[in-house]
């Protein structure tokens, strides 16, 4: 008789689950501050980090539950809905003036999303 065990290195617990929103949040931060940078000027990065909380929360819940195309652009369209609440929201913005910067921290999380699954090959 052979046991096989199964060990996952997180646990998945709480920490596991903290652990991941924070790096999702952190992520969505550089990324938003970078294409604030690019889109505005020279902002603080304080709220990008501030306007990053909601995107990461939302896409993290809602990413439980993407199992087809359809659930996978769904989740895409509330989580681009959300950081624009929230981008319009921090920074002050009226939707016209936030629209742009949303579809530019969606390409810089894109491309940066790319460049790090291609450095550190995460996404099997």
């Amino acid at each position: 008789m052979v046991v096989s065990l199964q060990t996952s290195v997180t646990g998945g617990g709480l920490l596991a689950i903290g652990v991941t929103l924070l790096l999702a949040w952190l992520f969505y931060a550089i990324t938003l501050h970078l294409a604030a940078v690019f889109f505005i000027g020279e902002v603080p990065s304080q709220r990008a980090a501030a306007a990053a909380v909601g995107p990461a929360v939302v896409s993290l819940l809602l990413q439980a539950y993407t199992t087809s195309g359809l659930l996978i652009f769904v989740t895409i369209v509330v989580t681009l809905l959300t950081d624009l609440i929230a981008i319009s929201y921090v920074y002050r913005l009226k939707w016209t003036s936030a629209a742009p910067l949303v579809a530019l921290h969606f390409a810089f999380a894109g491309v940066m999303g790319l460049a790090l699954n291609n450095i550190f090959g995460l996404v099997g």
